[in-house]
């Protein structure tokens, strides 16, 4: 069979440079619609079965988060369901990987991808509950549906807040979405009725469709980085965001989870407001009481490693959950997860995937209902 590498599908995204011979495959990082980034990739492999690859990006140094690749391994599947990681190298300029297909089509990513018809059917299945309701709020710029799902009483004392996938690529953030809508849904879930009690979940599973069908990174149809645009959105550049930020004051909120992937720490972390100028001792504390209880609820979430508190500048306002922060006064958090893997509980052969992921987003519900007052 001849070698055929190909990417027209759900996230697909790479360039090809030469793919003759399986010994001297030869890609490029594509960039983001209308924007100078590069780091994701989705492809697929066909007619090398039995034949060792080796697969290099030869732009890899000149990636966005070219650090990102440091200590990384590719994610590869046979069936687009059961993703595993392959021996991959980087050495500051070309990435690598060294691959012998056992069958004749595989695919490659830079994390388990998670598609727009699973989007659509994990949606079809929720709103198919009797405590919850899938919302059209918007369009996006390529007329894609903006849905919200609530689960629970709109009337409830307090609305809790989650978005995920800001970033397209980041897609552990909607594995980990599902997880946590799974387990608010789930009727023998104590820490869920108990929660549904009091609360009212408003949930975005995706910010950017767009940008996930185009096999984006970070950016939307526009070239847009959504978690920049919380200020001012405008429906030319960011109507995605504007739909949700209305909806947002027109509910209230009284927590605020904003979920992502980050490139280049191998943990599970949050990001908080402490930098911002109004953040009083007694939000610290809530945020820090958070933080614990999270730690309580999973051994794969920790508080030593993440990012270190900037200074206030106002353009921090443009960021979803220093935006929420600061004009609601509530709980507002960045949540990030890994490309590479969880080292504190590494798992060689799936690194950290989007199971963990699911299983991570369950567990956030046991500290929500130790912050609720």
């Amino acid at each position: 069979m001849t070698i055929k590498i190909s990417q027209q599908f759900d996230s697909g995204a790479i360039v090809v440079v030469q793919a003759e011979q399986a010994s001297q495959i030869d890609l490029k990082l594509r960039d983001d619609s209308h924007a100078d980034i590069r780091q994701w990739f989705h492809f697929r492999l066909q007619g090398a079965r039995g034949q060792a690859c080796t697969i290099r990006f030869l732009n890899a140094g000149q990636a966005t988060y070219a650090k990102g690749y440091e200590g990384y391994s590719a994610c590869a599947s046979y069936d687009m369901e059961n993703w595993f990681r392959v021996p991959t190298s980087f050495d500051g300029q070309v990435m690598t990987i060294h691959f012998t297909p056992e069958l004749d089509s595989v695919y490659f990513a830079y994390f388990e991808p998670y598609s727009w018809e699973r989007h659509l059917r994990v949606l079809g299945e929720v709103a198919e509950n009797p405590i919850a309701r899938v919302l059209d709020i918007g369009s996006t710029v390529d007329g894609r549906d903006m849905n919200l799902v609530v689960i629970g009483n709109p009337q409830a004392e307090k609305k809790i807040w989650v978005i995920a996938r800001q970033h397209p690529g980041e897609t552990m953030a909607e594995w980990y979405v599902e997880g946590m809508m799974d387990a608010l849904l789930d009727s023998s879930n104590p820490i869920a009725r108990k929660l549904l009690q009091r609360c009212v979940f408003y949930v975005v599973p995706n910010m950017n469709p767009d940008g996930s069908v185009r096999g984006n990174l970070r950016t939307n149809a526009a070239g847009a980085n959504l978690n920049r645009e919380w200020m001012t959105p405008t429906l030319e550049r960011s109507p995605e965001v504007l739909c949700v930020k209305n909806k947002i004051h027109e509910t209230g909120v009284d927590m605020f989870f904003d979920i992502h992937g980050d490139e280049n720490l191998p943990y599970n972390f949050v990001a908080g407001n402490e930098m911002l100028q109004d953040f009083t001792p007694e939000r610290m504390a809530r945020q820090k009481a958070f933080v614990d209880q999270y730690m309580l609820a999973s051994p794969d979430f920790q508080n030593v490693y993440g990012y270190e508190a900037s200074k206030y500048n106002e353009e921090l306002l443009t960021l979803a959950s220093k935006y929420i922060g600061h004009t609601f006064k509530c709980l507002s958090l960045t949540l990030e997860m890994p490309f590479k893997d969880n080292a504190d509980l590494p798992d060689a052969h799936v690194g950290w995937n989007g199971a963990r992921s699911i299983e991570l987003g369950k567990a956030i519900l046991q500290p929500i209902l130790a912050s609720l007052d």
